[in-house]
Order: structure tokens, then C-alpha cells, then sequence
């Protein structure tokens, strides 16, 4: 799934219509009970696609009345939206947590630092790789249009190529956009194929071989293959 900062999740909740975010009343919960209903909400949505999961059974697992979940939500799209963003802030946390790389490192190996931190860390939170595939093979509105959304969001890619270009590492003509998009594009697809198989390893030799192949054709020559 995408990891998406609170900002990130505060513009999907405007291109999405509204105000969709937790009530004053769920904000307002002690710690204790929001991550009850957040666990709640991940094992119905790791269970059923999003068209099919049940407030019912979100209520239920959570111990909360249903009158409750309308105190602290306006439906089930929004507190899958929520759930969505702080699966987003853990994994954000996660890549925060091992350390950075060199400053001087590039867009490809930060892509790559990235994707074997938070490879490692899906091992041990199957409910989210679920959670993802269902998202890939639900066709309603909401989810549709939510995972258009998300796709967007290669544009940081396309910037980091950007400062690397800047930096004398990239050629100057190389089109960031369209590199970011096919990286995103493949990568994407080996993503689908994670969360089908659950292999890790293959994933991530897969995105190292076409990050490899990327990289030898934009790099300037005395760039490190």
C-alpha cells in the first residue's frame, strides 16, 4: 500500500469531496480505544474487499455500539481512509527508524534502501499486504478512485531524479516524469505480485534488476553502476 503522510491523506480527503477525516469524538478518544477500532477496521478489510467489509463487524470486533462508530465517523469510507493513513504513518515511520542513507545517495538507492526496509517489515504485517492486494481487485468507485489517486504520487520520484540531474548524476535531457512513471508502473506490478505470492526476495531482485537497467541508461558515465 502506498504510505501517505497526514498531509497526503488531508489532500486525498479534498479530492475525494468533503471533510473526511475522524470526529472531534474519535480524535478525543484515549489511545487505547482509537487502535481497537483501527485493528478492528484492518482485520475486516483484510478479510473483504472494501465493497463487501461490514460496519457491523468493525463495531463488533472493536466493542463499540454502532450508534458510537457515527460519532467518530461519517461512514465506512471514512474510516477506511483512516486506516489507510495510518498504515501510511507506520510504514513512514518504519523507513524513519533504520537510519538514513549517505545524504549524497541517489534516487536509486534511496528507492532501494526504501524497498528492502519496508519489505522486511511487511513480513511481519500480512493483514496490510491483504489489505493492499483486495485493494488492487476491488472495481467499486471509492477504491477505484482512490488507488487513481495514490498512483499520483510518483511525482516525488520525478523530483528526486530532478535534484540528481541538478546534481550532475543524471543526463540533462532525461524526461524525470516519464522515468518516475515506469519505475512506478513496473514496480507496481511486481507489488501486485508480492501480495499475491508473499515473496519478498523475489520482489525486491526484480525492482533491483529494472532499477539497474533504468539507471545504466540515464546515468551520467562516471556515476556508479
Amino acid at each position: 500500500m502506498t504510505g501517505l503522510s497526514y498531509e497526503d491523506y488531508y489532500v486525498i480527503m479534498s479530492i475525494m469531496g468533503g471533510n473526511r477525516m475522524p470526529k472531534d469524538t474519535f480524535n478525543n478518544l484515549c489511545e487505547d480505544k482509537k487502535r481497537k477500532i483501527f485493528y478492528a477496521a484492518v482485520q475486516e478489510f483484510a478479510m473483504r474487499r472494501f465493497s463487501e467489509a461490514s460496519i457491523n463487524q468493525i463495531v463488533k470486533t472493536a466493542g463499540i455500539p454502532r450508534g458510537s462508530f457515527y460519532q467518530y465517523f461519517e461512514d465506512k469510507e471514512d474510516i477506511y481512509l483512516y486506516m489507510f493513513s495510518e498504515i501510511g504513518r507506520e510504514k513512514q515511520e518504519i523507513i524513519n527508524s533504520v537510519g538514513q542513507l549517505n545524504p549524497d545517495a541517489d534516487f536509486f538507492e534511496a528507492y532501494q534502501h526504501n524497498v528492502r526496509i519496508l519489505l522486511e517489515w511487511s513480513k511481519t504485517k500480512p493483514e496490510y499486504n491483504q489489505i493492499g492486494l483486495f485493494m488492487e481487485i476491488d472495481d467499486s468507485e471509492f477504491i477505484s478512485k482512490l488507488r487513481g489517486i495514490s498512483n499520483q504520487y510518483f511525482s516525488r520520484m520525478s523530483e528526486m531524479i530532478e535534484r540528481d540531474k541538478k546534481r550532475g548524476l543524471v543526463k540533462s535531457d532525461t524526461d524525470s516524469e516519464l522515468i518516475a512513471e515506469m519505475i512506478y508502473s513496473i514496480n507496481l506490478h511486481f507489488i501486485k505480485d508480492f501480495y499475491r505470492t508473499g515473496s519478498a526476495e523475489n520482489m525486491l531482485k526484480k525492482v533491483n534488476e529494472v532499477m539497474k537497467i533504468i539507471r545504466d541508461g540515464i546515468a551520467i558515465n562516471n556515476m556508479k553502476a
